[in-house]
């Protein structure tokens, strides 16, 4: 009986606190209201949003790595060996994954390419040349899986039936876009579209023409020189018909993780690295963006305690502004409890007006925004990451800390003696 009685009196005190949060609400000054609401709701995005671009930022390199360089899987060599083993049955099981939308093929190589290399160097001069990693690719395959050729900032893409010709990643260029200079770091200076390089593998030098300058912020691209596949073997001087690297592009909604196992069953990895593009990332990546997400929570958390102090403020100057009213209340028999539930449903109504605009800021404008027009930093397009459950957890989070915030000044002065109160002592 008496655990209906408490039951029934919690109920009936919840009741009772709604109702007076509802006309504390209507009757305060729409002015105040509109202010605490932005506070909320800017709290909300500083939540979100900072820690968002922040991860973002890497993420957009992670997202760049995946489309521009492995694909969704990528198969490569074994570190101890120089090509992936049996590479042309590889192929045939690759073109039978589940999935598959296509894939590309390459041969790399180490190399150098040199510069104006029919001048003469005065003494001590040294070359105008660049060690690089050279690829040889079958344009049409590469083109439909990274879309290489959007990538070119000058010049025209690689044909088929090219074989004078070579793309050069940005990276591998001095020019005013990227004056970088110090102690180890090589490029070569004065090359435009159309002009001859020499490419050095081993012993055997041949001539190319510069055809493109690509520019993709992957360092896997940027720090490269593509050309014809053929023209790569040439160049090496083998006749195998072995492959270093294989990426793979599935369909939308296909799985990596089944795809890969597609590949395992098959004993692929028996021969070289099966990878998703995850797995595949540089782990100075997942290292940053580990970093970043930590950085990111430390200064929404700042924003945090701004809010839960400008909560605590507003309810403590309304309590104290109105202790008479709140001791003619507890005089006419309102509870204690009903009075504090009051206030704190004030504190959740303005936590949750805050954060039901802010998502639907976030969801219905920024994210869209950041996607269709990505800030173009020099080492990434930065996007905003941010997950419904991500962001319903942050909400959660600015409910909690808005409700203490709001029942701790409100149970300091609901605890003064009633009489008091009334008579403004």
């Amino acid at each position: 009986m008496e655990r209906f009685k408490n039951t029934f009196t919690f109920k009936n005190d919840m009741r009772v606190g709604w109702f007076l949060a509802k006309r504390d609400i209507k009757r305060a000054n729409k002015w105040t209201t509109i202010l605490i609401v932005f506070v909320m709701i800017f709290t909300f995005l500083n939540l979100v949003v900072v820690s968002g671009i922040l991860v973002g930022l890497i993420e957009g390199s992670v997202q760049a790595n995946k489309q521009r360089n492995t694909g969704d899987i990528f198969i490569s060599s074994f570190l101890n060996k120089d090509y992936i083993e049996n590479s042309e049955d590889v192929v045939k099981v690759v073109q039978n994954i589940p999935g598959l939308d296509a894939y590309t093929a390459r041969v790399t190589s180490g190399g150098r390419v040199i510069a104006e290399f029919r001048n003469t160097l005065l003494k001590d001069e040294l070359q105008n040349a660049v060690g690089t990693n050279l690829v040889g690719i079958n344009p049409i395959d590469e083109q439909a899986v990274t879309g290489l050729s959007e990538l070119l900032v000058e010049g025209t893409y690689l044909s088929k039936d090219d074989p004078n010709g070579i793309l050069i990643g940005k990276t591998l260029l001095y020019d005013e876009e990227t004056p970088i200079e110090f102690p180890g770091f090589t490029a070569i200076k004065r090359v435009k579209i159309g002009d001859t390089v020499l490419v050095n593998v081993g012993n055997n030098k041949v001539e190319y023409i510069v055809r493109g300058i690509l520019k993709s912020k992957v360092n896997e691209v940027d720090g490269r020189v593509f050309m014809n596949q053929a023209e790569l073997r040439k160049l090496v001087g083998s006749n195998l018909l072995t492959y270093n690297e294989i990426a793979i592009k599935l369909k939308d909604g296909f799985s990596q993780d089944l795809a890969k196992e597609a590949l395992v069953f098959s004993a692929v990895d028996t021969y070289g690295r099966v990878q998703t593009s995850e797995e595949a990332q540089p782990k100075f990546l997942q290292d940053i963006k580990k970093t970043f997400a930590i950085l990111g929570n430390a200064i929404s958390s700042i924003g945090l305690v701004v809010a839960a102090i400008t909560i605590f403020i507003v309810i403590f100057v309304n309590a104290i502004t109105r202790r008479r009213y709140i001791g003619i209340l507890k005089g006419i028999g309102i509870s204690k409890r009903a009075i504090l539930l009051s206030y704190v449903y004030q504190s959740i109504f303005y936590a949750l007006v805050g954060s039901i605009i802010g998502v639907i800021l976030v969801f219905g404008f920024i994210k869209p925004g950041f996607a269709a027009h990505p800030i173009d930093f020099p080492f990434s397009d930065g996007i905003l990451v941010a997950t419904l459950p991500d962001t319903l957890k942050r909400v959660v989070l600015l409910l909690v800390t808005t409700i203490i915030a709001g029942y701790i000044p409100a149970r300091i002065v609901v605890k003064q003696n009633t009489l008091s109160a009334i008579l403004g002592r």
